[in-house]
């Protein structure tokens, strides 16, 4: 299914603007829906479009490729992604209280090596660019990296599916590196809300033959191309895929960092730094310095937290600097930065750690029963859990009832006890009346953030029968009359 639109109005959110002079023959944006079956909904479609170009004999004054996320494919495996970005820098004073200046920036990443067993990608065509440069507009156009983007095909769908795409830039300074004339570098934060895709890039500006046509861009001062670009390369990525990793209390976990580099000295040192941040409160956990042409003689480790471990040999073949945490402790709880520090280069992740576990659920009693008009009490015990929040409902079932209700006193609650190992335990304790029918389930209901299905403990009331107790009472009376008889 094709379709052609045209759309004058221009907003921040535009990634990219096509525009014709008078009299020029334009060109028309051929936009195909990407997944048919799963966007189906107008506003849906409207999100979920690729772009193609065709000559037509019509007239475009201009055309917005609209959304706050745009990704157009060139060929199986390789795709050209396309943010909407906010270029960050210090405001002039009195400009707003955050004493920064947001502006629209675009982010284009060619060529981008994408796992995908869409069909469709071979079909569509490439990013097309403004066929005037406006020097207002921040394009930053970044040629095909040397490697891949770990992940990188979760951008393709995050429109679609609509995920949140966070795409900061700001200017970056590397340290102690003399740029050559013209050369600015800068970084760039990417996050997808909902799905394990984080990273942090640096570019580089490559150099833009100037001449009578050249463009320079009014904020930065920089040459743009012909095509309205400030073409860029790739210097350094920082990345995680698992950025919210959790388990249980003993159990390892692996946080996930790496990093990639476009060129560096075979002897370069890359550092790296991983840091705990709690509630305010922050910790150096690990930190190891190698060479890139050497993973045991150079390599030099802290371990400041114990039962941790980083592996020399992927870091220098693999540019993973992923940690792993043995025995997990309530303390582990936090965020964990990954800081990779290679030349003159600087990035970080943080991975949010959490530790989830499950309370064990038991009743004071086995079984219940109720004699005369005397109520009884039960106990619910939920010991040993993490986080804090727990919580407990009384339920009960007659014998006539097909599902349990609520029962209509809930008990009074034990204050949360806290144990060594940082695990909480918490009581709750029920009165049931006498009137309570005889057959009648009573259950301990309890949620927890580590369970994925509350847990239920029961037992049943049974009440004494009246019959025992003339059974005692003649058995008494026997008794009595036999001792009278036997004195007399």
């Amino acid at each position: 299914m094709l379709f052609t639109w045209a759309v004058q109005h221009i907003s921040p959110k535009a990634t990219s603007m096509v525009s014709t002079k008078p009299n020029h023959k334009p060109a028309v944006l051929a936009l195909r829906m990407r997944h048919p079956s799963s966007c189906t909904d107008k506003a849906t479609f409207l999100k979920c479009l690729f772009l193609s170009q065709e000559e037509t004999s019509g007239m475009v004054t201009g055309v917005i490729l609209f959304g706050l996320f745009t990704t157009c494919v060139c060929a199986s495996g390789v795709a050209d992604v396309v943010l909407s970005c906010e270029f960050i820098e210090d405001s002039v004073r009195g400009q707003g209280d955050s004493g920064f200046a947001r502006s629209p920036a675009t982010l284009i990443l060619r060529d981008v090596s994408v796992a995908s067993n869409d069909e469709s990608l071979a079909a569509l065509t490439p990013f097309v660019p403004p066929f005037e440069p406006d020097p207002s507009n921040l394009l930053f156009e970044s040629k095909a990296p040397a490697w891949e983007i770990p992940n990188a095909e979760l951008l393709l769908h995050a429109d679609c599916n609509e995920q949140e795409v966070m795409c900061e830039i700001t200017a970056y300074n590397p340290r102690g590196l003399k740029a050559e004339l013209g050369t600015s570098y800068f970084m760039v934060s990417i996050d997808v809300k909902g799905v394990d895709f984080s990273a942090m890039l640096i570019l580089h500006t490559l150099p833009v033959v100037a001449d009578q046509m050249t463009v320079m861009q009014t904020a930065l001062g920089l040459p743009m191309t012909h095509a309205g670009t400030l073409l860029t390369e790739l210097s350094f990525l920082v990345f995680s895929t698992a950025k919210a990793p959790s388990g249980p209390l003993k159990a390892d976990c692996l946080l996930s960092c790496g990093f990639r580099y476009l060129e560096a000295s075979p002897d370069q040192e890359v550092h790296i730094e991983w840091r705990q941040q709690y509630r305010g409160k922050g910790q150096k956990i690990y930190t190891m310095k190698t060479k890139l042409n050497d993973s045991e003689g150079s390599t030099e480790v802290h371990n400041d937290r114990g039962e941790s471990s980083m592996d020399a040999a992927r870091v220098v073949g693999q540019g993973d600097t992923s940690l792993t945490l043995n025995n997990l402790k309530v303390t582990d709880v936090g965020a964990f930065i990954c800081s990779v520090f290679l030349g003159p280069f600087h990035a970080q992740q943080v991975v949010n750690l959490e530790i989830f576990e499950p309370p064990v659920v038991s009743l004071s009693e086995t079984k219940l029963v109720l004699k005369g008009d005397a109520a009884q009490t039960i106990k619910c015990h939920c010991s040993n859990y993490f986080p804090l929040d727990a919580q407990v409902e009384w339920l009960s079932r007659s014998p006539t009832d097909k599902e349990p209700t609520l029962f209509p006193n809930q008990g009074s609650l034990s204050s949360h006890r806290k144990h060594g190992n940082g695990t909480y335990t918490l009581s709750s304790r029920l009165s049931v009346p006498a009137s309570v029918a005889h057959g009648t389930e009573i259950i301990c209901k309890v949620s927890h953030q580590a369970l994925d299905a509350p847990l239920i403990v029961s037992l049943l009331v049974e009440h004494q029968e009246p019959a025992d107790y003339w059974w005692v009472l003649c058995f008494l009376f026997v008794t009595v009359l036999f001792f009278y008889q036997l004195l007399k």
